[in-house]
């Protein structure tokens, strides 16, 4: 099953725009085109966008994100060999590691957001 561009959006919270700009950038790859040149995306492509939108906040920069994304593909490719996917898992332990530092700060930062509406509900 195809999705055009605005079903993606909807289904991974990324606007058009973005998705556009993942495409140019080559971050993810519309997997057909319709007969009138429309963007088409499988089930596949959405949850590489998905993967994308979760990195983002993370502060992933675009190069990183498609490092990640090629070593993913690594590890789905049956004709990988042993080099190539001991070098994608230890990237990807590498990512799952900043990954987790940057989950840690993002929880401090929003605990002290959470002080501070408290604090400002008192005042309403």
């Amino acid at each position: 099953m195809h999705l055009q561009i605005g079903e993606v959006a909807a289904r991974t919270e990324l606007s058009i725009k973005t998705i556009r700009h993942y495409d140019d950038v080559g971050l993810v790859t519309p997997s057909a085109r319709s007969a009138g040149g429309f963007r088409l995306y499988t089930d596949d492509d959405v949850e590489r966008l998905l993967t994308i939108r979760r990195m983002k906040p993370l502060g992933f920069t675009l190069d990183e994100m498609r490092e990640l994304l090629d070593a993913l593909d690594t590890l789905a490719e049956p004709g990988a060999d042993a080099t190539q996917r001991a070098h994608a898992q230890a990237h990807l332990a590498a990512c799952h590691t900043r990954a987790e530092q940057a989950c840690g700060e993002l929880t401090r930062q929003l605990a002290y957001a959470h002080e501070l509406t408290e604090r400002l509900a008192r005042y309403c």
